[in-house]
């Protein structure tokens, strides 16, 4: 075959599958789709993660199921989706913690964000708060860091497991006020929670989906948001600048992503029906409720988004001295 010949077909070669792309979003989602999350049941990311799950399902008319897969802070949902057919029928729900913290947090990981995934929009942002179990001394953040201060690595705070964003955020805010306190992970932040009403722990930050609830039945006391501004969830709690902690800003988001590879067309049609669900008003208001705001970026604008906090996270990760092997 000559050079002219192997030309022709290579041409149609990529006409040919620059065609099956298109008639593939055409048919798509012919079957139900699945929604991986890295971390347990009642979690901030589980529960918007049922949330798009419900509207996509709307969108699409097909079922889309949740699949819990926690552990080591994310990373085994993670891999999971990394590892299934980039058709669209597997998706990512994750957060701040697995894509943008984890990289530089743990010594040895398996996986890229940016390499091995495709970003399909951000859907949320989460703050996060500082609480105390409501029997605690501290009525205040700055009574907290007084008695940690007053008593260095004695006291312990809980997180939803190593590397997630509440760790790695109270390792940050430890910096900042020159404190020491014991971390202690839990696979998850329900057990964490419950650990913390209960006494064994000293304090967390953790989102408003774990916290205000407990918070607003009186088993929690919250003493900060980590936002530039007051939650309307939660009127009374001060921003960490106004509890005097100075502008101490870390807020948490969630993001919906697929296996890397998947065709764009199949990535745009997802996207598109984000676009029309989720500004729906059941949406902003069951968010709102938890302490959290919708959001919509376009795939481009996530991962760029992604990729800054990766640099971000890791000149967090460094300052703090924060490590996971």
């Amino acid at each position: 075959m000559n050079k002219k010949m192997i030309g022709a077909a290579m041409t149609a070669l990529t006409l040919g599958l620059g065609a099956i792309a298109p008639a593939m979003a055409a048919d798509y989602p012919s079957k139900p789709l699945r929604i991986v999350v890295g971390f347990p049941p009642g979690q901030a990311t589980d529960i918007i993660a049922r949330l798009v799950a419900k509207k996509l399902e709307e969108g699409l008319k097909q079922p889309v199921v949740v699949e819990n897969k926690p552990g080591a802070g994310g990373i085994i949902g993670t891999e999971q989706v990394i590892r299934a057919e980039p058709d669209g029928y597997t998706l990512l729900v994750s957060s701040s913690g697995p894509l943008a913290i984890n990289p530089s947090l743990y010594k040895n990981i398996s996986y890229d964000p940016l390499r091995d995934l495709a970003s399909i929009s951000e859907i949320a942002v989460v703050p996060l708060f500082l609480a105390v179990t409501n029997n605690s001394k501290a009525k205040t953040a700055a009574d907290l860091v007084k008695m940690a201060k007053a008593q260095p690595g004695k006291l312990n705070y809980a997180s939803g497991g190593s590397g997630v964003t509440s760790h790695l955020t109270m390792e940050l805010f430890k910096h900042a006020q020159q404190f020491d306190m014991q971390h202690v992970p839990y696979k998850g932040s329900p057990a964490a929670v419950t650990d913390l009403i209960g006494g064994q722990v000293e304090a967390m930050i953790d989102t408003g989906p774990a916290l205000i609830g407990n918070a607003q039945s009186g088993k929690l006391r919250l003493l900060a948001v980590a936002s530039e501004k007051r939650n309307a969830a939660v009127p009374d709690v001060p921003t960490m600048a106004e509890a005097g902690m100075g502008n101490f800003v870390a807020p948490a988001w969630i993001s919906i992503m697929a296996p890397a590879k998947t065709p764009k067309p199949v990535i745009d049609k997802l996207y598109a029906t984000l676009q029309k669900v989720w500004a729906e008003p059941d949406v902003t208001k069951t968010l709102n409720a938890l302490g959290a705001e919708p959001i919509l970026k376009t795939p481009d604008e996530t991962r760029a988004y992604v990729q800054a906090e990766i640099t971000k996270w890791a000149e967090a990760v460094k300052l703090s001295g924060a490590r996971v092997d």
